[in-house]
């Protein structure tokens, strides 16, 4: 007796495969590839306004407030692990400056697969500095990354809530630093 898929199946387990593949793959990925790249201009990332970059002691759920060009924070609210072996990562991208401000394409990362897509938070990382590995946004079967994508122009004031989605370090890891170009970078915990 042979067994028939249909092409809709077919896909279905290629993206399950390929997936699986991509986990697996980053997570065996090391610290150093590419960091001297970074384009990051900002150098502030606590609420308060001192040096210390994970502000993690706020009231509101507030993980870290990370500062971008144009006025741009980056207030994260949650970074949550999911039973399926992912960390998703959310909050909001908030406009503190005067004008209306658009989140720069640099945020997508220089990875022709990604950037093909469209502008994105493909480029954010997650750095494991005990585990020395560092996840970057998963990707469905097209390439495009599981993140917010296509963000419009953000009025003064204004914010819209995004999220970026990777593999999940090990449990035994609580602590990770977070980066996306042309933000500073935080230190968040990992819940759930």
């Amino acid at each position: 007796m042979s067994i028939r898929f249909t092409t809709k199946a077919r896909r279905g387990m290629v993206a399950l495969t390929a997936v699986a593949g991509l986990a697996l793959g980053v997570a065996g990925c090391g610290g150093g590839g590419g960091d001297d790249k970074k384009p990051e201009t900002s150098a502030s990332a606590s609420k308060g306004g001192g040096s210390n970059p994970s502000a993690q002691e706020g009231t509101d759920d507030l993980l870290a407030e990370l500062k971008g060009e144009d006025g741009l924070i980056l207030r994260i609210t949650s970074a949550q692990r999911d039973s399926g072996g992912f960390v998703t990562v959310s909050g909001e991208m908030k406009n503190d400056g005067d004008e209306a401000a658009r989140v720069s394409a640099r945020t997508s990362g220089d990875e022709t697969e990604i950037v093909r897509h469209g502008t994105s938070l493909g480029g954010a990382t997650l750095v494991d500095s005990a585990s020395k590995k560092r996840y970057y946004v998963l990707r469905d079967t097209d390439g495009r990354p599981l993140t917010t994508t296509s963000m419009p122009r953000i009025k003064p004031g204004g914010s819209i809530p995004v999220f970026m989605q990777f593999p999940a370090p090990p449990t035994s890891t609580g602590e990770v630093s977070f980066q996306l170009p042309t933000f500073a970078s935080a230190t968040i915990q990992i819940s759930g």
